[in-house]
């Protein structure tokens, strides 16, 4: 059975042991909890940090153990979505350094499950960037593989501002390059965490990569977008993202999530779904932050029962 849950970014100013009481309270059966190093953020939705793994120690496990069993909440895993494939190369290996440390918190606390992304230097092609990812990627593959961690990569592009332009810095956007990664790297430790509303903006199907790699599914993002058709005939395809497509919550824009929950199902997924709110209109407060939530679970409660 899936379980609905929502991913903690949006909620950055409030502790986790009061995200997971919030969540309990409001229905949620799980949350993806952000593990960014403690930091200032330097993009929306980044730099939140609800469990510090940076020195994580048994000790600190047990406490989070302790407030998972209070709250009666589960967590769907770890997230953290930083750039490991970043030119500059402190960036980088920060990225990865953390990246690791998340995965041995995933382990520490049996969550087994972490997020993020594969990155990429935004100015170079996908297949000059492939050597470099395969240098990155096995050994963080291999280690999660060590730790009994399975790894699920998030398919947004990351394209949407100018500092990101033109390739994104996220190379796992398309069935064409997960293909590619899962040949190049195959293990059953590395997989999808699966957001549909990046490939409505990208004008792909959003249903079909269900299908196809139903045995790479491991986490799925709940968010959906609104296209504007007449901004996008005034700019094009080639603009910046962000010029004709907007994130909704859930049942606000174009995703039929009743047609998309069916054929979830029909995958055999069943594992968490999580509300990933990054709809500016809610974003205006703390109170409309928590209201997101409210709405897009009662509205998802038609789809997800977990």
């Amino acid at each position: 059975m899936m379980r609905l849950g929502f991913v903690s970014a949006i909620l950055p100013e409030v502790g986790f042991a009061d995200v997971m009481k919030f969540a309990g309270q409001t229905g949620y059966s799980c949350v993806e909890v952000c593990c960014w190093p403690v930091s200032k953020a330097e993009r929306r939705y980044a730099g939140v940090t609800h469990i510090d793994v940076s020195d994580f120690s048994a000790a600190q496990a047990d406490d989070v153990r302790a407030v998972v069993e209070d709250s009666g909440v589960a967590i769907s895993g770890l997230g953290y979505y930083p750039n490991p494939l970043a030119p500059n190369a402190e960036e980088s290996e920060t990225a990865i350094a953390h990246i690791r440390k998340v995965i041995e918190a995933a382990a520490l606390l049996g969550i087994n499950q972490m997020n993020t992304f594969v990155g990429r230097d935004w100015k170079l092609s996908v297949d000059d960037n492939w050597s470099r990812f395969l240098e990155v990627w096995k050994p963080l593959i291999k280690h999660a593989e060590d730790h009994g961690v399975r790894v699920g990569i998030e398919n947004c592009p990351m394209s949407f501002t100018a500092d990101e332009w033109p390739g994104g810095k996220n190379l796992a956007t398309t069935p064409a390059i997960w293909t590619r990664m899962f040949n190049d790297i195959p293990s059953d430790h590395f997989g999808l965490n699966y957001d549909p509303s990046h490939m409505v903006w990208q004008h792909m199907d959003y249903l079909a990569p269900m299908r196809d790699f139903a045995d790479k599914l491991f986490h799925v993002h709940a968010k959906d977008v609104r296209i504007d058709r007449h901004r996008l005939d005034q700019v094009g395809i080639m603009a910046h993202p962000a010029e004709y497509h907007t994130p909704k919550l859930p049942g606000m824009g174009d995703i039929d999530w009743g047609q998309f929950c069916s054929v979830l199902t029909d995958s055999g997924y069943s594992g968490p779904v999580c509300v990933e709110v990054e709809d500016r209109a809610y974003e205006s407060s703390l109170d409309n932050r928590k209201a997101s939530l409210f709405q897009s679970h009662t509205f998802l409660r038609n789809f997800i029962v977990g």
